[in-house]
């Protein structure tokens, strides 16, 4: 199943690649640092993960001071978090790995820096959990989460003259991490930062 999400994460990417004149398109590579966390109610508390990004872009100019950029990513994200079930106080540490697709419009202010916002499409990959408590230390893979997350970004990006660039990102996740008949009742959400450099060519 995750095999096939991800197949579908790089046709989205791959239709939006050839719906328009490339001479006109900025093909691009890009990553950085994640610091991502997770929230919900049932939480005791919690705290962020660090992980990366990695991945492909492709910027569309419509007019001087706006465009459309899609991309492709593997973002590593997750939290660790305390939980009480039972009575018993369990820490663990989430660790989810999606295939991100933005959509991402850009609104130049000046010449290089731009705002960012969109929608993000995100496929879930790979999933591992690492639990402690009293009575239980419990590392595992398993599939609780649901394979599709729908989500958005905001932030702001430089592009130098050379083609380097550097951005900032908000991205929230506005559907449920898992499925409430697999994992529990609460409303568990992704959220977090993403700090980046790339290279338009």
């Amino acid at each position: 199943m995750k095999k096939t999400v991800l197949l579908v994460a790089i046709a989205i990417l791959g239709f939006s690649l050839n719906t328009q004149a490339q001479e006109y398109w900025n093909f691009g590579v890009k990553g950085g640092v994640n610091f991502t966390n997770m929230t919900s109610d049932g939480f005791e508390d919690n705290n962020s993960r660090t992980g990366f990004h990695i991945g492909l872009l492709a910027e569309i100019p419509v007019s001087d001071r706006f465009s459309i950029q899609p991309e492709a990513l593997y973002s590593t994200q997750g939290t660790e978090a305390t939980r009480v079930f039972f009575g018993d106080r369990i820490t663990g540490e989430y660790q989810l790995d999606y295939i991100q697709v933005p959509l991402i419009a850009k609104f130049y202010i000046i010449d290089g820096l731009a705002l960012e916002a969109g929608p993000s499409f995100n496929f879930l990959v790979e999933e591992e959990y690492d639990f402690e408590s009293n009575s239980i230390n419990l590392e595992t893979d398993s599939e609780l989460a649901d394979t599709f997350e729908f989500g958005g970004a905001f932030g702001a990006s430089y592009k130098f003259n050379n083609g380097f660039f550097v951005n900032g990102r908000y991205v929230q996740g506005f559907t449920d991490v898992f499925d409430s008949d697999s994992f529990d009742d609460d409303a568990i959400k992704n959220n977090g930062f993403q700090l980046g450099v790339g290279f338009q060519f």
